[in-house]
């Protein structure tokens, strides 16, 4: 339990890099007290009822090698409540399907060429050995791609991959994030997902939280953040004042300067990162599509560039197959801004088009989501320029997307993320308010 001596700790957003953070400050005995601008914790691990069950509003699986994020779930009692299963890739071009897993499925890859093909498959095989030793912060990951792989395969398998992710400055993303990307994951994969899906975890987070003594707050935004003497002081929603020793901070920063006061923001980073949003589609189908986990979709006609079948996962949902299509995009963009079922409308006869067994009845129901802030494009050197996680003199902690490069943005780097803060954290003593 808390004690009722010890620091007070404000933890903005409801995330799971927030909720890890608040989990482990009041296991470890702090006033904590979490704040959540929404209706539901989670960030991107939010849901909404279908039936009898609660579905995620944006994808999400475990992967094996995800320890922090699996070390977390042993303590909240779920470890053993992940069920791993093998996927696999497919891969949609020109509106053909093809398996995308093994030797045999990249020699009848007809995309490329036979000698391209072989090239391919040689070359991924090494690649993360080919990291070994570089420095691949500042080598632009389409320099490194064209070199190894050659052009024929950047431009027709590459550069729309990641085009799709991370838009205009695609070919600029260092080298680094692909390695690091690689090292957890590989296309044919053993997946998991809790059962229960997130929500589950959401909940037993914030249930350990509240049983330690913490505060969990929902629907409650920051209106304005002060730091005075060290120490923070923040304006919530009808002008209610909350005082902490420290403050750790889980939005974006865009966003935190939107709160920071003018003193504030003058000494919060100046790095200003270009932020990726997503837009998803959620179908409802009454007969599956593939059997691939993951499928992405090139020169294809669509708007969206990928399709992700949960049910090859996680199996049915209420009985039916439970299909997300997605695109990448600034928050800015006209696909962004457009109106949801008019999204959906759309998408649907996409789905249709690209799989033609599926019948109009056959798509039951969808549902469109968006988020704003999904993942910083990290520009080259990004490393040397990543923000310190303290903001000195102030009580306020940085534990956001820009501060978990070179790891690529999950659960897991989230909660390592939240480990490292926390834990330099307990190193720094509260400050006593001048009298």
């Amino acid at each position: 339990m808390t004690h009722p001596d010890s620091p007070h700790v404000a933890v903005i957003g409801g995330g799971i890099c927030g909720l890890a953070a608040a989990h482990r400050l009041a296991r470890r005995g702090t006033r904590v007290t979490l704040l959540e601008s929404s209706d539901q914790l989670g960030g991107l691990g939010t849901f909404f009822a279908h039936e009898d069950q609660w579905v995620e509003r944006f994808y999400h699986c475990i992967m094996p090698s995800d320890v922090s994020l699996l070390a977390l779930l042993g303590e909240l009692g779920l470890r053993d409540a992940v069920r791993w299963r093998e996927t696999t890739m497919g891969m949609v071009v020109d509106g053909r399907h093809h398996g995308f897993n093994s030797a045999l499925d990249l020699l009848r890859f007809s995309p490329l060429r036979l000698h391209d093909r072989v090239r391919f498959g040689v070359v991924s095989l090494l690649l993360r050995r080919l990291g070994h030793g570089r420095d691949l912060d500042t080598l632009r990951t389409e320099d490194w791609l064209r070199r190894l792989y050659g052009d024929v395969v950047w431009e027709q398998l590459f550069a729309p991959m990641f085009g799709s992710k991370f838009g205009p400055s695609f070919g600029d993303v260092p080298a680094l994030y692909l390695w690091q990307r690689l090292g957890r994951e590989r296309n044919v994969a053993t997946r998991g997902y809790p059962d229960g899906g997130y929500k589950t975890i959401i909940d037993a987070l914030r249930t350990s939280i509240e049983r330690a003594g913490g505060t969990v707050r929902t629907e409650t935004p920051v209106r304005r953040l002060h730091s005075t003497g060290g120490r923070s002081v923040l304006t919530l929603t009808g002008g209610e004042v909350l005082d902490a020793d420290h403050v750790v901070s889980t939005v974006p920063l865009p966003l935190l300067r939107r709160i920071a006061d003018d003193a504030l923001a003058t000494r919060l980073p100046d790095t200003d990162l270009p932020y990726q949003g997503v837009v998803t589609g959620v179908f409802f189908l009454r007969q599956p599509v593939t059997e691939h986990y993951w499928t992405p979709v090139l020169h294809s006609g669509t708007e969206f560039d990928g399709v992700v079948s949960m049910s090859a996962l996680a199996g049915t949902t209420g009985g039916r197959h439970l299909v997300y299509v997605m695109h990448y995009t600034d928050r800015d963009s006209q696909l962004y801004l457009d109106d949801d079922a008019a999204i959906a409308a759309r998408w649907s006869v996409q789905l249709r088009g690209l799989y033609p067994a599926l019948g109009d009845g056959d798509i039951e129901e969808v549902r469109v989501f968006k988020a704003p802030f999904v993942e910083p494009v990290y520009p080259l050197g990004y490393l040397a320029a990543r923000p310190p996680v303290t903001v000195d003199g102030t009580g306020l902690l940085l534990a956001t997307t820009a501060h978990v490069y070179p790891d690529v943005t999950s659960w897991n780097s989230s909660v390592r993320l939240a480990n490292d803060v926390v834990a330099l954290l307990a190193d720094q003593p509260a400050v006593t308010p001048a009298r």
